[in-house]
């Protein structure tokens, strides 16, 4: 095996070097080698993907679809997702100029800023959320601005991001990233809520990245997409991982105004060139005739929500009841005097349950876990007795 020779031991670039990797990752790595665990980590979805969709990858195989797509996607599929997005939300983007097909919503995310961010601009990010904004902001040059939503119910109001822009300064904030419903507290925004962050946002020079890609894991009101409100300034970022549990075959989106979508399409280009021909294959025939295919999905996840959420207030975890998502996120008692990162290794190596620490999501989410109720009933049921019982010796 190679050794790394020493005149190049230095040369690394000095953003990403410091950098770990997502404790979301290290935990759940780190749980996989202990006998026994339940693991409650992963945001990925235990269903299959359904039947037709895997047909179509298998008859994009069979046709020799073994070539370079258009850029952009093949045009079949933006017009499906243009179609979606229409029919669900209401929301209107022409299919040839300004919608991008992106390996998974990840580098949809990556493209997005890019398109974006100069050295030192800052990017407005409300914590707890997902783990990976803040890393990308810091390989772009540009500079994250965490805001923590803990006292307003994890949901950044239009009063903080009015405060916060007027300290930060309107000149140097060039975007503000929001994810709902909420990776990782399930939350959702209301049209009204939305409403008072685009009438901070609508005069200023700034985009917004929503990120929507549990928008069809909503347990009561129906979503409602941001770029319904501001569609001028709005990068709308959506995928098939989470709605159809094709988390492996890697297909996002964007879908924004033309005069962004034409920046972002360089990033796109420079680095990805264009996905892979089955698994747009796959997604159109999910967009086209599978899209209530999340519908059963969703009955068993809200089953499974109800059940741990009552579950975990009776053993004694605060825990809001999620809106969307398939994640609880619960105050770890003070009484216990643990940060979220020592409750998560001791309830792994004591009590046998993997769950995700708090500030894997950012400053927002200490003194507070994650579990992803992306896995059986059975596992659920059984982490919930281990919980029970590891809580009660914690007591002692």
């Amino acid at each position: 095996m190679p050794e790394l020779d020493s005149t190049v031991k230095n040369v690394v670039n000095e953003t990403i070097e410091p950098m770990g990797i997502s404790q979301i990752r290290v935990f759940a790595e780190k749980f996989a080698k202990i006998p026994g665990l339940i693991k409650l980590t992963l945001g990925e979805p235990d269903f299959n993907v359904p039947e037709h969709v895997k047909k179509a990858a298998i008859e994009s195989i069979n046709a020799n679809d073994s070539h370079y797509s258009a850029q952009k996607g093949i045009i079949g599929l933006r017009k499906a997702i243009s179609n979606y997005l229409s029919k669900r939300f209401e929301i209107d983007y022409d299919p040839e100029t300004e919608i991008i097909v992106t390996i998974g919503a990840t580098e949809a995310i990556f493209d997005s800023l890019a398109a974006i961010i100069n050295p030192g601009d800052k990017v407005l990010i409300p914590t707890p959320t997902f783990a990976l904004y803040i890393p990308i902001v810091k390989i772009l040059g540009g500079i994250p601005v965490q805001v923590n939503t803990t006292d307003d119910g994890f949901r950044l109001t239009g009063k903080k991001l009015r405060d916060v822009i007027a300290r930060e300064g309107a000149d140097k904030v060039k975007a503000l990233i929001l994810n709902f419903p909420g990776n990782p507290t399930g939350f959702v925004y209301s049209k009204d809520e939305l409403q008072e962050i685009v009438d901070v946002v609508k005069s200023k020079e700034m985009y917004v990245i929503s990120d929507e890609i549990y928008a069809e894991l909503t347990y009561g009101e129906k979503h409602i997409s941001l770029a319904k409100l501001m569609p001028g300034k709005t990068i709308l970022i959506n995928g098939l991982s989470k709605s159809h549990a094709m988390t492996g075959y890697r297909i996002g989106y964007i879908a924004a105004p033309k005069g962004f979508v034409t920046n972002a399409a360089k990033m796109h280009a420079f680095v990805v060139t264009a996905p892979s021909n089955p698994a747009q294959y796959a997604a159109k025939e999910a967009l086209t005739n599978g899209i209530d295919d999340c519908i059963p999905m969703r009955d068993i996840y809200q089953e499974r929500r109800d059940y741990i959420v009552d579950q975990l207030n009776d053993i004694g975890y605060e825990t809001k009841l999620p809106e969307g998502a398939f994640y609880t996120f619960s105050k770890i008692p003070t009484e216990f005097n643990l940060t979220a990162i020592e409750f998560a290794n001791k309830l792994a190596e004591e009590g046998k349950v993997g769950v995700t620490p708090g500030t894997a999501f950012g400053e927002g989410g200490e003194g507070h876990f994650r579990m992803s109720y992306a896995s059986s009933i059975e596992d659920i049921k059984e982490a919930m007795k281990r919980l029970r019982i590891f809580t009660e010796n914690l007591k002692i």
